[in-house]
This record gives structure tokens, sequence and C-alpha cells, in this order.
């Protein structure tokens, strides 16, 4: 009995002891880290007395510290506030929530930081207008990309217009623009002519000497359900590249619109030594024609943007093609336009294609898929070397007058550019005529016609065939 009596003691006495020892090690954890806690509370308050010292003078003498962020704006104080002289990001810009609010401006970076974005533009809602978008702040002196462009703030008011999109923050050194905003929306347009216009979309942001410009905000929409709307909001340029490398930001793309659509924007031109040039923005879609953004421009190398495609039912104008590379590069292609049907006479024009540089083929005209439509001009080969390009065509069946694009003009060598066809068959179609030759080089060929074809172009004065004419097939 008593051997037992002492097994169940001993037992006991192990528990006990167990419990003892996880009692022990739970308070000792909680013990560890309340200390590790306090520690990091006390390296905290070091770190941030360190910068306190650090910012001090700065801060006393302009206003503004030497390491650290920007504030963000606030209803009393939109804009945001600089980043740290030599590191920091800018403030975000403040975003209203009230009609007829301001946004704010995002603020500076220092030298190494990237620009606050731009608030948002307060929607007008029945009653009121809506505001414009705020600009993005710059990036760095040394290093940072430009903040973001705003939105506008969209407005259901009769009559009334929407906001602006804010314009990208520029880079300095190294670093890319900031996107443009994009344009507010409008739905307030009605049947007594009261048309409420879409908000446009904020420009890129350009670069500074390497990096990419930022793309062009799109346009606003200004559409309703009944028959009478507003016009839509264009698209923002494209921010140029930094001056050495980078690639140019894409234009905007215009609103869609019960009236009349918004156009594209302009695309960036590239950098000088490496780099893409950017197309145009696209327009948006309407009864009334808009133009599509023209093509950015290469640097010492490189092909033209393209030009920004049109959609409307009536006078849609496609963009220009860009300019080629200074030294070598083909310009680039112009934007189509297309809309309205076969009965409708749309006038769509094709955008003209950019011219090539010292070295390269000219852009070829925009085609116009419309009734009574005119395909665009090809653009002129390179100075020196370089065929013509081709021009546009014009795609749709109809009456009415429609004419296909003329071939681009040649450099002193190469071949001028044929001129682009007609399918159309009313009185007064033509096709395109074939570019000219300058000095060696082959005329280009007329573009077909039903009605009346295009005639070739010359040949060159010291050596070339002249372009045939186009056919009535």
């Amino acid at each position: 009995m008593f051997g037992l009596h002492g097994q169940s003691y001993q037992a006991l006495s192990a528990q006990a002891a167990e419990f003892h020892d996880r009692f022990v090690r739970i308070l000792l954890g909680g013990a560890n880290s309340y200390a590790s806690a306090e520690a990091a509370n006390a390296a905290q308050t070091v770190q941030d007395d360190v910068l306190g010292l650090i910012n001090a003078p700065t801060q006393a003498l302009l206003g503004r510290p030497l390491i650290g962020n920007g504030a963000d704006g606030t209803a009393t104080s939109p804009n945001g506030g600089a980043g740290g002289l030599l590191s920091g990001n800018g403030g975000n810009g403040y975003s209203p929530t009230t009609a007829g609010g301001l946004a704010g401006n995002g603020g500076d970076a220092g030298l190494i930081g990237n620009g606050g974005a731009g608030g948002a533009g307060a929607a007008g809602g029945l009653t009121a207008a809506g505001t414009n978008g705020g600009a993005g702040g710059a990036g760095g002196w040394l290093y940072g990309a430009g903040g973001a462009g705003g939105t506008g703030g969209t407005t259901s008011a009769p009559g009334l217009e929407a906001g602006n999109g804010g314009a990208g923050g520029r880079s300095w050194l190294i670093g890319p623009g900031g996107f443009g905003g994009a344009g507010g929306d409008s739905t307030g347009g009605n049947l007594a002519n009261n048309l409420a216009n879409a908000g446009s979309g904020g420009a890129g942001g350009s670069a500074g000497i390497f990096g990419d410009g930022g793309a062009g905000g799109n346009g606003g929409k200004a559409t309703t359900a009944l028959t009478s709307g507003g016009n839509g909001g264009g698209g923002g340029a494209g921010g140029n590249a930094g001056l050495f490398t980078g690639n140019g930001g894409a234009g905007g793309v215009g609103g869609n619109a019960d009236t009349t659509a918004g156009g594209g924007g302009n695309g960036g031109n590239a950098g000088l030594f490496l780099g893409t040039a950017a197309n145009g923005g696209n327009t948006g879609t309407g009864n009334a024609g808009a133009t599509g953004g023209t093509g950015g421009n290469a640097g010492l190398f490189g092909v033209g943007g393209g030009g920004g495609a049109a959609f409307a039912n009536v006078g849609a104008h496609g963009g220009a093609g860009g300019t080629g590379g200074m030294l070598w590069g083909a310009g680039g292609a112009g934007g189509s336009a297309s809309g309205g049907s076969f009965v409708l006479p749309a006038l769509g024009v094709g955008g003209k294609g950019g011219d090539a540089g010292w070295f390269g083929t000219g852009g070829a005209g925009g085609n116009a898929s419309t009734a009574q439509g005119t395909g665009g001009n090809g653009g002129s080969g390179g100075s020196f070397w370089g065929d013509g390009g081709a021009g546009g065509s014009q795609l749709v069946f109809g009456g009415g007058k429609s004419h296909g694009g003329n071939g681009g003009m040649a450099g002193i060598i190469g071949n001028g550019g044929a001129g682009g066809s007609s399918v159309a068959q009313g009185v007064g179609n033509t096709g395109g005529n074939g570019g000219n030759a300058q000095y060696i080089g082959n005329g280009g060929n007329g573009g077909n016609s039903k009605v009346t074809p295009g005639s070739g172009g010359t040949g060159g004065t010291l050596y070339g065939q002249p372009g045939q004419p186009g056919s009535k097939a």
C-alpha cells in the first residue's frame, strides 16, 4: 500500500514540476516580448529624434525637411507637401468630396524621390460642374518619377462641364514623367440644347535627360440616354522622352460622345539617341468627327510614331504620322478614318504619312473607310535617300466625290510613292497621283479609280522612268 501511495506522489510531483516549468516559460516569453517592444519603441524614438535633429535646420530655414516624405494635402491645405531636400517623396494632393471643391497638386520631390500624385477633382452631381484634377509633382532632381495627374470630376448637371484631368509631373535627370489624369465624364446633356461637355485628359509629364515620357490621359465621355449630349473630351498629349534616351508617352484616347467625339492626344517624341516615338491617340466615337493625334517624332534614329485613327459618322480625320529619325528612319503612318455608311457622306480623311529624315522611307497615308472619303497623302522620302510613302486608299463604295491620296515625293535617290486607289463610283471620284522622283529613281504609279485614275509621277532627271497611270479596273 505504501508503495502505491509513493508512486502516486511521485507522479503528482512530476506533473507539478512540469506545470511550474510551463508557467515560468510563459512568464519569461511575455517579459521578452515586452522587452523587445520597448526596445523597438526606444529605437524608433531614437530614430525620430535623430531625424528631427537633422531636419531641424532646413525645416526652420526653408520650411522643408532634409530627409522625409512630404505631407499629403488636406481640405484646408490641398497641395501635397514637398519631399525632403535630400531624399523623400512629395505628398499627394487632396481629393475633395464636396461639389465645387478644388483638388490639390502633388508635392515635388527633392534630390531623390517621386513626385506626389495630384488629387482627383470633385464630382458636380446634378447641380455643379466637375472640377479639374490636380497636377502631379515633379520627380527628384537626381532620380525619381513624376507624379500622376488627378482625374477630372464628373458631372450630371445640364449645360455644365466635367473637369479636366491634371497634368503628369515631369522628371529631371533620371526617371519617367507622370501619367496625365483622365478627363471627367459628363451625362448632363438634354433636349433643350444644354450640351454638357466632358473633360479633357491631362498631358503626360516629360522626362528630363534619361527616361520615358508619361502617357496622356484619356478624354472623358459625354453620353446620355436622350438624343442630345455633349462633346467628348480630348485625349491628353503624351510627354516627351528624356533628351538623351527614352520612349515618348502615348497620346490619350478621345472621349466618346453623342455629338462631337473627342480628339486624340499627340504622341510624345523619342529621345535623341535611343527610344521609340509614341503613336498619337485615337479619337472617340461620335456623330461629328474629330482628329486623331499626331504621332511623335523620332530622335536621330528610328521610326516616327503613327497617327491616331478617327471614328465618326461625319468628318473623321486621321492623325498625321510623326517624322522619322533625323539621320535615319521612316516616317510614321497616317491614321485611318472610318465611320458613316454607304449613303451617309461621311467625308472622312486619312492622315498624312510622316516624312523621313536624311535616309528613310516616307510614311504611308492613312486609308479612308468612309463614303466620300479621301486617303491621306504619303510622306516624303529621306532628303538624301528614300522612297516616298504610298498614298492612302478610299475603301468604301458609294456616290459622291472620293479620292485616293497622293504618293509622297522621293529623296535625291529613290522612287516616288504610289498613289492610293478609290473604289467609289460617283462623279468626281479620282485615284491618287504617284509621287515624283528627284534625280535618280522612278516615279510612283497612279492610283486606280473607276472614274478618273491617278497619273504617274515623274522619273528622276538623271535616271529613272515615269510612273504608270492607274487603271479603271
